[in-house]
């Protein structure tokens, strides 16, 4: 039975690309992600992290088994329904910021919202909030040549927030940062936790992962509880 409390619901879900040989990217998992949790991902390079992220997040489809994304089965969505169902209920944040240098902190965040039908003027006020939610309110019109790393960062969160989505994706957010900055987007990541937001974290660093409120392993394509957890079903 698939739990209506979930905004993330994988059933036996599995990634095999054919070969000759084929390859188990990732093994058939269970895993429910809870409304408003902070679950970590950790392990190695190479272990299947990127491949469960872009499962989640829509890049990849499984070979195997079932997804619910806010209850919705996406096994049995056409390509553009997929991509609509992405941009609507996904926000990315990813290691290497994806910024447009030539653009401000504020267009940056704005053009999240061009292709959703946003009005001009509601794209400028919706960035300008998001802006001041991760504290850049003061940047919004600074270029991110001039931004730190930690700020760059926040202008991406901003980015993936001002859609409203109903998940928060992020692949090694901190991996560019040194500690201080790390430890900046950290706290916000938190913040924006304890405001209710979903967050699905992939890391190598298990020092990041205790960021989180529960923490999952992966390694060679298994995905497992870590030993931190309380206990509990995937």
């Amino acid at each position: 039975m698939l739990d209506a409390s979930a905004v993330i619901e994988l059933r036996a879900v599995g990634l095999t690309y054919p070969g000759p040989p084929a390859v188990h990217a990732l093994q058939p998992c269970d895993l429910s992600v809870l409304r408003g949790a902070f679950v970590t991902v950790v392990g190695p390079s190479g272990s299947g992290k990127s491949t469960f992220l872009n499962i989640l997040g829509l890049l990849d489809a499984p070979s195997t088994g079932t997804y619910l994304l806010d209850g919705i089965d996406i096994g049995g969505l056409r390509d553009a329904e997929r991509t609509a169902l992405r941009g609507r209920r996904l926000g990315f944040v990813f290691q290497s910021f994806h910024l447009l240098p030539h653009r401000s902190a504020l267009e940056n965040v704005a053009l999240a919202m061009v292709y959703d039908g946003t009005p001009r003027r509601e794209r400028t006020a919706r960035a300008l909030t998001v802006l001041e939610r991760v504290g850049l309110e003061n940047r919004a019109h600074a270029l991110p040549t001039t931004l730190s790393g930690g700020e760059r960062q926040r202008v991406a969160i901003a980015r993936a927030l001002v859609g409203r989505p109903s998940v928060l994706l992020c692949d090694e957010p901190t991996g560019n940062l040194d500690s201080v900055n790390a430890g900046s987007v950290l706290a916000l990541l938190r913040e924006l936790n304890e405001d209710g937001m979903t967050i699905v974290m992939i890391t190598h660093d298990p020092e990041v992962a205790a960021h989180g409120g529960r923490t999952l392993t992966i390694r060679d394509g298994v995905l497992d509880e870590a030993d931190r957890t309380t206990g509990g079903r995937l």
